[in-house]
């Protein structure tokens, strides 16, 4: 059992360290509407609000996986390139480890950045993720352009954010 047990851990592991562009199969689709619940615990904000002109970036990440954390790090890093994308940070992680990891990184200092709890796994489920960290990226027309699995360089995401 502890074989199987370290076996998938290994497998995970390597899943969310490489960059992977995956095929969704749903490039050229809208961004589907489901609802967010934000960092001040009562919004509850749908997709359908986002509105057309700006790219999109939806980044599925755990509070707690190393990967997302560096994911996170490198962008904000790199905010100057990316401020032309609004990020919707989504985890299904509990709410009060959603709010440390939003006041860890002080992501309220980015105004392209919304931070919300899918309970709902919506996102998981929509593309059949199968890691994280995970990211969709729309277009300015609120089509998806292109999917990433693990972490993901900021040229790229800018790049195919732009596309």
């Amino acid at each position: 059992m502890k074989y199987i047990g370290s076996l998938i851990i290994i497998a995970c592991l390597f899943a969310c360290s490489n960059n992977k562009h995956v095929k969704a199969g749903l490039e050229g689709t809208p961004l589907p509407s489901f609802t967010l619940l934000l960092y001040d615990s009562v919004t509850r904000f749908n997709t359908e609000l986002i509105p057309v002109g700006k790219p999109v970036a939806l980044f599925y990440f755990s509070t707690h996986c190393p990967f997302c954390r560096a994911q996170v790090k490198d962008m904000l890093k790199d905010m100057d390139k990316l401020k032309g994308i609004q990020f919707y940070m989504i985890t299904d992680s509990p709410f009060p480890e959603m709010k440390n990891f939003y006041n860890e990184f002080q992501l309220a200092q980015y105004p392209n950045v919304t931070v919300g709890m899918d309970s709902a796994r919506f996102v998981l489920n929509y593309f059949q993720t199968t890691g994280i960290p995970f990211m969709a990226i729309y277009g300015k027309d609120k089509k998806l352009n292109s999917t990433f699995l693990g972490s993901t360089n900021s040229s790229d995401i800018a790049d195919v954010a732009n596309e």
